[in-house]
């Protein structure tokens, strides 16, 4: 099963997918994309570490997702948006060649008797960005959550810390 969970930043989509993962196993996995370039980066990957107690188990990939053998697994992975972040900017902000590189490892998922708990905030119904970056990388994003919601059998958009589902 593919989920899909989307939301604005800070709306609880961290808290709702990990309780999700652990009614769908015992031992899940939790999927880190970010990468720590600063202190308050991570201070919030040290919150995140701290909020998962020792039936986790940590899967760090900031790029290759299809590399990631999610055989037989339930996975939360946090969060889409960091992880096209480390793609935009590892392809010097190319638009179309991070759309097909972010397509491409998503289609090649092994996701065989697999729970894959996508996380995504939802970043476009804020304000129109001022720069050719930012709204390249919005653009992207956007693209991206629809790709994912699409392959989702469920989907789910967190409004201040309530879900609502949207699809499934």
């Amino acid at each position: 099963m593919i989920y899909y969970i989307s939301g604005g930043e800070r709306s609880g989509k961290s808290t709702f997918a990990q309780n999700l993962a652990l009614k769908l196993s015992n031992n899940p996995c939790y999927l880190a994309t970010a990468r720590v370039l600063d202190k308050e980066m991570e201070e919030r990957v040290i919150k995140h570490k701290n909020d998962r107690d020792d039936n986790w188990n940590l899967i760090e990939e900031s790029y290759y997702l299809s590399k990631v053998d999610f055989k037989n697994k339930t996975v939360v992975i946090d969060c889409v948006t960091l992880w096209l972040t480390n793609i935009f900017f590892d392809n010097n902000e190319d638009l179309e060649l991070s759309l097909k590189i972010s397509k491409n490892e998503i289609n090649n998922i092994k996701i065989k008797n697999s729970n894959i708990i996508f996380v995504s905030n939802e970043i476009g119904m804020g304000l129109h960005g001022q720069t050719t970056t930012t709204r390249k990388f919005v653009q992207l994003q956007g693209w991206i959550n629809q790709f994912i919601a699409n392959k989702a059998d469920i989907a789910y958009f967190m409004i201040s810390g309530i879900p609502l589902k949207i699809k499934g």
